[in-house]
């Protein structure tokens, strides 16, 4: 029984869906802008510190993606840090939750000026399918300054990146 089906399975194609197609002149274009965006500003590579505030993980997923082979976010002068206190950037996911407030506020304290709150998901926006519970407080607004909003449920990892661009390139313009 278990012998035939993992002898099909060794042999069959995998189930899985093709990598979307990359567009190698307009992903080009897109690392020049960030990269002169971030030295504009910083005058090195933008670091990111993801925060959930009670998510269902969805935005999660599509944060994971941004360091897979295709969209490779450290290609763009991105990346993740393990801790707030290295931080630019803190992207918040999920509703905020009652017990995550505090924690959250903890974050934003340590992370270093200059610093920006982006909010990732319609969770993040204003509570999405969480909203009206008892459990939830809101969107991240409603504790801390939002400086971008990336609305979606789950947004994609383009939309975030053109979302990461977007709050560089108005801060250093």
């Amino acid at each position: 029984m278990l012998w035939p089906r993992l002898a099909r399975n060794l042999v069959r194609k995998p189930l899985t869906d093709p990598a979307p197609p990359v567009q190698p002149e307009l992903t080009q274009a897109l690392v020049e802008r960030l990269e002169a965006a971030a030295r504009r500003r910083l005058g090195r590579s933008l670091a990111i510190r993801q925060v959930d505030a009670g998510s269902c993980n969805a935005c999660e997923l599509e944060i994971n993606a941004l360091n897979n082979v295709v969209h490779d976010l450290e290609r763009f002068g991105l990346r993740f840090v393990a801790s707030p206190r290295h931080a630019d950037v803190l992207l918040v996911t999920g509703p905020l939750t009652r017990n995550m407030r505090e924690a959250l506020e903890r974050t934003w304290a340590c992370t270093p000026d200059p610093k920006w709150l982006v909010a990732v998901g319609d969770c993040a926006v204003d509570g999405g399918v969480f909203k009206g519970s008892y459990a939830v407080e809101g969107g991240i607004d409603a504790a801390l300054p939002v400086d971008l909003v990336i609305p979606g449920c789950p947004p994609s990892p383009t939309q975030m990146l053109e979302g990461l661009l977007a709050l560089l390139e108005a801060e250093a313009g």
